[in-house]
């Protein structure tokens, strides 16, 4: 009986050591997989000389309080995206194809407008006067919403990934609330890296110069279009998996 108690007590220290390892494996997997699957896609260094040609002449102070914004509205719609993306799309009856088929053509419009615009002076000044230094607090949480936080940082692309990850969440109650919690600190993270890239976006366009900030600018305006060209035709291929003319495409593709 001395013998069969040490034992029985080791089996139930080895039970809850599992169970632990259990419990915070989906925090750490979704901690980790929020940036690491959406940093890419956001892609905030490139989306640097855009945010420059937005905010103008605007100064130090003004650009650390749109980063501030535009930092703390991309966290939250990731966070919402994941918790309630799958649910609200349900709820209207919109499949995910069809989200990334109209975000799509609305970042490729911005990105063939970004790229044709041969007066940028003007719409730098015209923008830098939106962005003056008497502008209130709700006129600059509304403008550094739309169009800097959305669609310029957080695209259909972006929300398309997290309303991914969102329905990959675990079904046991317990494990749901781990994984919702590493999702909200991997959105943390990336809304750092964020706000870190466009806080000292002037920093890297002086590092640039003129030239290389026009060609990176112009380079940008591209690769944005190339990228709604590629969130539209992932749209029409989930579309014609749905209709049974393309084999079942993965749940995160």
């Amino acid at each position: 009986m001395a013998t069969a108690r040490p034992c029985r007590e080791r089996t139930a220290t080895a039970r809850r050591g599992m169970t632990l390892h259990e419990l915070f494996n989906p925090f750490i997997r979704t901690a980790v997989l929020v940036p690491v699957s959406l940093l890419p896609i956001l892609n905030p260094i490139a989306n640097t000389p855009l945010f420059v040609t937005m905010l103008g002449q605007a100064d130090d102070r003004m650009v650390r309080r749109v980063s501030r914004l535009v930092a703390v509205n991309c966290f939250v719609m990731i966070v919402a995206a994941i918790l309630l993306g799958a649910h609200v799309l349900g709820f209207f009856g919109v499949s995910l194809p069809i989200v990334r088929v109209g975000g799509g053509l609305l970042v490729a419009a911005a990105g063939w407008r970004l790229l044709g615009d041969r007066d940028a002076d003007s719409v730098r000044h015209e923008v830098v006067a939106a962005y003056g230094a008497d502008m209130s607090e709700d006129e600059l949480q509304a403008r550094s919403f739309y169009p800097i936080s959305f669609p310029l940082t957080v695209g259909p692309g972006t929300l398309s990934a997290s309303i991914t990850i969102g329905t990959g969440s675990p079904a046991r109650a317990l494990d749901w609330f781990f994984s919702i919690a590493g999702a909200a600190v991997g959105a943390a993270l990336t809304a750092i890296a964020i706000f870190l890239c466009y806080r000292y976006s002037g920093r890297l366009i002086r590092v640039l110069g003129t030239l290389g900030t026009v060609v990176l600018r112009r380079l940008s305006a591209f690769i944005l279009l190339c990228i709604g060209v590629e969130i539209v035709w992932d749209g029409i291929e989930g579309l014609l998996s749905q209709a049974g003319l393309l084999p079942a495409l993965p749940l995160g593709s």
